[in-house]
């Protein structure tokens, strides 16, 4: 049983973590802390961990929290950076669910976060943590960049396609939408059901925080810069992501077989037959992600479809799934839920 610690437990990220980390046969979450809701029983802020979890928020300590063996970051970006070298010295090891650590440069980082990176040298050695790329980095990280949810859903989207070198790599499309969850817990006009209900809109079209990290991770794959256009939209959903991929063929591939063959062994990557159209009611409060890939009137186009729950592969299971490639355990341990319907 390893002992846990998460740093920001009180928004939607936070509270996935700990449903999920509840029903984990591994792991004990020894403290949860939130400066604002210091001295408060977790199962009063929310009642679905009622008699699951007997824990009080508690101030942020790195004493206390050196004590653990992983400490989770669901905090704003910027506040990870500043506690997680203490936490590497005394032998944690440190999941961030933030943003903090998914860029490799400083300077790109500072120029998209708006301020200077507190710990460059452990932003180079931080591990990206998509597992169905870097699982063997993953297990002798200390650091591990949990990935944004927008980027896990496009990159597992495309990653077959940029492996093989089968398509272009410049004019790639990335049209996503999400709900409203994605938006965080923190009281904003534009999440109110009277402005996001029966509406449909763009936004971050000049450029979204998640736009360098996607380019990172598909230029670091294909060994050269990467084109692409990345437009989110809001639905009025509470959760999940669907991205809607568009690149042009470079090469005549079974587009199917390459799916099929390049996921066959992810518990988490279901790609389904061919022809299927993926809803996000089917991933809904599940690690999975779920793909399916088209060639439109047998065109040199090709589309890929790619759904996911943005609180669960595209946060806290995606993180819990980086604990169990960090610590040896199986890696679908607590995260075998099936999503509920309708």
């Amino acid at each position: 049983m390893i002992r846990a610690g998460i740093v920001g437990g009180t928004g939607y990220t936070g509270v996935e973590l700990l449903r999920l980390l509840a029903l984990h046969p591994e792991v004990e979450v020894k403290v949860i802390t939130s400066r604002s809701e210091a001295g408060r029983p977790v199962a009063e802020l929310f009642p679905n961990l009622r008699g699951r979890l007997d824990l009080a928020f508690s101030e942020p300590d790195i004493g206390v929290l050196s004590e653990c063996d992983v400490v989770f970051f669901a905090t704003p970006n910027g506040t990870a950076m500043r506690m997680v070298p203490e936490l590497v010295a005394a032998g944690v090891k440190v999941i961030d669910l933030a943003a903090d650590f998914r860029l490799r440069d400083a300077e790109e980082w500072a120029a998209w976060y708006g301020e200077p990176h507190a710990c460059p040298d452990l932003l180079e050695e931080a591990v990206y943590g998509l597992p169905e790329r870097s699982r063997a980095e993953i297990r002798a990280a200390r650091v591990v960049a949990n990935p944004g949810c927008y980027p896990t859903a496009v990159t597992l989207g495309l990653l077959p396609l940029v492996e093989q070198r089968v398509i272009a790599l410049d004019g790639i499309v990335a049209d996503c939408k999400s709900g409203v969850s994605g938006a965080g817990r923190g009281a904003k006009v534009g999440s109110l059901l009277a402005e996001v209900s029966e509406s449909f809109k763009a936004y971050g079209v000049p450029g979204h925080r998640h736009l360098p990290e996607i380019r990172q991770t598909l230029s670091l794959t294909a060994g050269e810069p990467v084109g692409l256009t990345f437009v989110p939209h809001l639905t009025p959903m509470i959760r999940g992501i669907h991205a809607t991929l568009y690149a042009r063929l470079a090469a005549d591939v079974d587009l199917q077989h390459l799916y099929e063959e390049r996921y066959v062994d992810e518990p988490f990557v279901d790609v389904l037959p061919a022809g299927s159209h993926p809803e996000t009611r089917t991933v809904r409060a599940t690690n999975t992600c779920r793909i399916a890939v088209h060639r439109p009137q047998g065109g040199d186009t090709v589309v890929i479809l790619s759904v996911i729950d943005n609180l669960v592969k595209g946060a806290a299971g995606q993180a819990v799934q980086n604990l169990n490639i960090l610590f040896g355990f199986d890696e679908t341990a607590g995260l075998d839920a099936i999503a509920p319907l309708p």
